[in-house]
């Protein structure tokens, strides 16, 4: 399960970037792997379960739980199956390759699997918010131009994520009540009390947001403004069903608790009416069916909230065959969209006559949403309207599903009316039929299950029984005239009774009433949410760095330094042993340790901007080499690379700020509470070292790594750390690198393009790199370009990188490893930047430096992830480190460690950051500092232009006088 995850991930990088400028090639491509899930989830229905678990840090207890039972078989089907239609169709849909749009869809599709295979809840909310973040890039990037579409990628973000935040503080509640977030142990012992009900309501409140559930349900209308494909999958079949799979998952445990049963079933019978009355008065296509689809989700909710095994078999066949008669209809609606130029009802006629095909599979999708035989849609009404004729309150919900079910018949006639009826449109034409097959084939389905639905009355049953009450109903066809039947009929009658009274008028007759709308309601929230922001950021944020920092400092003195200060008053701060504390170790450290002292005054009082840096990295020179006395030369390394790349970059900065500090303007009072914050500061973090050391009661982890480390057979502790035993940390840890230089390239170049390394277009670059003694360009540092400091870069810059290599080598079992090589090959490109500039960079780089962050980032998932190919996913190693042999003429025997590779990755990675950095930050330094030059001699040239005009002017009235 874990493999098939992972197996998206790469699909949605891989085929885009390999088959992109072939969109039909490519969504279909695409497309193979989600129908491979549906066809491996269909062979498992009716089977025992199937469990997983990758252990991620086991002493902690933290694990990645999977688990495939039956209800994680129905969203299987739906995610797969309709996931590789909309991706079919999406290669037809759109004019462009939309590389973009494509893969996002594929890593959707993983998000959802993740999310239905999810046996823990805290994994079940990471793919949870995956999902979301794929429905923003999707609505918001598909056109940025247009801010309808950002506007509405917004709020699906903010009302989904908000509430998805609520349902993670529920998540927490109920694991801590429960002491497991194991779901399956979860629904095995049900927690109960306050907390818990608690919990439950914080995750009620979640799910009703994702599936749209009213109030929460404006962002899916706003939702539509997404391409077709997405609409279809997302914001139909799939990602809005997360939110009743997640109250179909905790039904079984939860039910029978006070609150469970009136806010699920009471939520979703006012969704259910209320989003079926207002689809009937929309003239937009997708509105309708968006609108439709709030409406059936409240269905869906009031099914499986219910509790009942009736119930349950009823919702979860509904929640099959809605995906089937829903994502056909959006596609639909867009093919009428892509052939008529428009989806309002009001201007399309004659649709029908000229889209036939389309036409016949919108409206057997639609029958089954209605709920005629021979479709599931009427064998899922007729097992909801028997789920509910018991009489009691029942009666009260039957009657709600009785009128929203009419509901559904008026709005599902309002749909066909509107985009095929009509006897105008021209001539006959051919359906498109790479979008038409998609739409015809789920909707075949949802017919063809109708005859067969004993396969999926077997499918459903094994969830459905866990519920374990309600009487030994079965999914059929044909259960003989009986209430169920006369109550369907009644609400096909009623429908089309409604539909010819309010549903032919395009657009609808406007009510003499007022309707809450929640669009405005939205837009009143956000409104005020923000006026409040700007009342507090206008208060809190004074725009003084000196008084943010004298905030956090005066935070840790007040709550940790408050609790220090009682704890050693009351005693409970160890006795320092006879040689507990000492001076120093080597005579040394007390001369490095006034270094830092004498170079932290010095930078306190310089004036100087360079000088006050240059005294800063002075500490950290020195605090690099008490490093290297108290036994860390790894860290002493990594530390002084970092400490002069840090330097570089903050002169590189400094060029664009005057020279000088601004004088001192603070009065004394404030002068005196910085440096009294300072003060008590410093002593809080001497004093709390000091007694974290005496308080040390146990054995120090330092030696149980020392025997790890002799297991793998290294003697770096630190390398080994990083690259063996928590290689997923690692990884963790440089995938947020990676995305931090995203960021940089956003802050530094936003509102601008960004620039190639050579300063001037891909040509020229491509061109530099033909020749590797390019002509410099502007030196970075300023002024003429420093003819021997650059031949010197040149000579050293291999000498440096070699040395990289081989750190990055010895990392096994020397000092070394691929973050410090990593930063020291840095160092070669930055001596080739620093006298060369942006050209001399250019000339050096091989690639991008996108290709060594992507590139490190893949190379360190595939050989983590083969650990878990070849050693299995029981074991819990996401790198499993082998010992690789090789026998060469030369050199004789060589041993290769496998985590080698991953350190290559890291190494990679951190180059590509390092260069990023440098090529947008310095390269944008440049072109500012071009940019200013060239206006100053433009300035020049139009001042001598004046001076000799004038001069002119002067000549011919002296020569007209002569």
């Amino acid at each position: 399960m874990v493999t098939l995850v992972l197996a998206y991930a790469v699909v949605a990088v891989a085929v885009p970037w390999a088959l992109g400028r072939h969109r039909r090639a490519t969504a279909c491509a695409a497309a193979v792997l989600p129908a491979a899930t549906a066809v491996w989830a269909a062979t498992r229905a009716g089977r025992d379960d199937l469990t997983e678990k990758v252990a991620w840090a086991a002493d902690l207890g933290l694990a990645l739980d999977f688990r495939l039972d039956a209800l994680s078989v129905v969203m299987l089907l739906l995610v797969g199956g309709v996931g590789a239609v909309a991706l079919c169709y999406a290669g037809w849909y759109f004019e462009g390759p939309e590389r973009l749009v494509i893969g996002t869809l594929v890593a959707f599709a993983g998000a959802m699997t993740g999310l239905v295979l999810a046996d823990n809840l805290l994994v079940l909310y990471v793919f949870w918010e995956l999902t979301t973040l794929s429905s923003f890039i999707l609505i918001g990037t598909t056109r940025p131009d247009r801010a309808e579409d950002r506007r509405a990628a917004a709020q699906a973000l903010l009302m989904t994520t908000a509430f998805g935040l609520v349902m993670l503080a529920g998540f927490v509640v109920l694991g801590q009540t429960a002491g497991t977030y194991r779901i399956s142990a979860l629904l095995a012992d049900p927690p109960g009390g306050a907390a818990a009900e608690a919990g439950l309501v914080m995750v009620l409140l979640g799910a009703f947001a994702k599936s749209a559930q009213m109030p929460l349900h404006a962002w899916l209308p706003a939702a539509m403004v997404a391409p077709t494909p997405v609409s279809a999958y997302l914001h139909a079949a799939a990602m809005v069903k997360a939110g009743v799979y997640l109250v179909a998952r905790l039904s079984p445990a939860f039910a029978d608790t006070g609150l469970w049963r009136p806010a699920v079933i009471g939520v979703g019978l006012v969704s259910l009416l209320a989003g079926g009355a207002i689809a009937l008065r929309q003239d937009d296509l997708k509105a309708l069916l968006a609108y439709g689809t709030v409406s059936q989700l409240g269905f869906l909710m009031v099914l499986l909230g219910d509790g009942t095994r009736t119930a349950a078999l009823a919702g979860t066949a509904l929640l099959l065959a809605h995906g089937l008669f829903k994502a056909p209809l959006f596609l639909a609606a867009g093919v009428v969209e892509h052939e008529a130029g428009t989806r309002r009802a009001g201007e399309l006629s004659g649709m029908g006559r000229r889209l036939p095909v389309t036409a016949i599979a919108a409206t057997a999708a639609t029958v089954s949403m209605i709920g005629l035989p021979p479709f599931l849609g009427f064998v899922a009404k007729e097992a909801a309207i028997k789920a509910f004729a018991h009489g009691g309150l029942d009666a009260v919900v039957l009657a709600g599903v009785v009128a929203g079910a009419a509901l559904t018949t008026a709005y599902g006639a309002r749909f066909l009316h509107g985009a095929f009826a009509g006897g105008g449109g021209g001539a006959r034409a051919a359906d498109p039929w790479g979008m038409v097959v998609p739409v015809a084939v789920p909707a075949a389905a949802g017919f063809a299950m109708g005859f067969f639905s004993g396969p999926v009355q077997a499918m459903v049953a094994p969830y459905a029984d866990t519920l374990g009450r309600g009487t030994g109903y079965e999914l059929a066809l044909w259960h003989g005239l009986g209430l169920p039947l006369a109550l369907s009929a009644l609400a096909v009658a009623g429908g089309l009774g409604l539909f010819l009274l309010f549903g032919r008028s395009y657009p609808a007759r406007p009510l003499r009433w007022p309707v809450p709308d929640g669009q405005r309601g939205y837009n009143g929230v956000a409104r005020a949410i923000l006026a409040g922001a700007h009342a507090v950021t206008k208060r809190a944020q004074v725009g003084s760095l000196p008084v943010y920092l004298g905030v956090i400092g005066t935070a840790v003195l007040v709550v940790p330094g408050a609790a220090l200060t009682v704890g050693m008053i009351r005693g409970t701060s160890p006795d320092p042993a006879a040689d507990a504390l000492r001076g120093w170790d080597n005579p040394v450290q007390p001369v490095l340790g006034v270094v830092v002292i004498v170079c932290a005054l010095a930078a306190l009082r310089a004036r100087r901007r360079l000088s006050a840096a240059l005294l800063l990295s002075g500490v950290g020179y020195a605090i690099g080499g008490l490093f290297v006395t108290y036994g860390g030369p790894d860290l002493a390394l990594t530390h002084l690379v970092v400490e002069t790349l840090s330097l570089i970059t903050l002169v590189l900065v400094l060029r664009r700020l005057p020279e000088r500090f601004p004088p001192r303007r603070r009065k004394r009072p404030a002068r005196f509470a910085t440096g009294l914050i300072s003060l008590c500061l410093g002593g809080f973090v001497a004093t709390f070292l000091v007694v974290a050391t005496l308080s040390r009661g146990t054995r120090p982890v330092g030696h149980g790594y020392a025997e790890l480390a002799a297991e793998e057979g290294t003697d770096n502790v630190v390398n080994m750390i990083l690259v063996e035993t928590r290689a997923l940390d690692t990884l963790g840890e440089i995938t947020v690198v990676g995305v931090a230089s995203m960021g940089v390239i956003g802050l530094v170049l936003s509102g601008r393009r960004a620039p190639h390394p050579s300063g001037g277009e891909a040509d020229a670059g491509e061109q530099g790199r033909r020749r590797w003694l390019a002509t410099s360009g502007r030196p970075a540092l300023g002024g003429a370009p420093m003819v021997p400091a650059a031949a010197a870069a040149r000579l050293l810059a291999p000498a440096i990188l070699v040395f990289s290599i081989y750190l990055l080598i010895a990392g096994h079992g020397r000092p070394g490893g691929g973050f410090v090589g990593g930063l020291v090959a840095a160092m070669a490109y930055v001596l080739r930047y620093l006298p060369g500039g942006r050209r001399e960079l250019a000339t050096a780089l091989p690639v991008r430096p996108g290709v060594l962050l992507g590139g490190g980032l893949g190379l360190a998932v595939a050989t983590g992830a083969a650990g878990w190919t070849f050693g299995g996913f029981a074991d819990g190693d996401f790198l499993k480190s082998e010992i690789l042999h090789a026998a060469l003429p030369v050199v004789g025997d060589v041993k290769v460690p496998t985590s080698l590779f991953f350190d290559v990755g890291v190494y990679l990675l951190v180059l590509g950051l390092v260069l990023t950095i440098l090529s947008t930050l310095g390269a944008s330094l440049d072109r500012s500092a071009l940019e200013e030059s060239a206006l100053a001699e433009e300035s020049d040239t139009e001042e001598g232009d004046t001076e000799e005009g004038g001069a002119d002017e002067g000549g011919a009235a002296e020569g007209a006088r002569s």
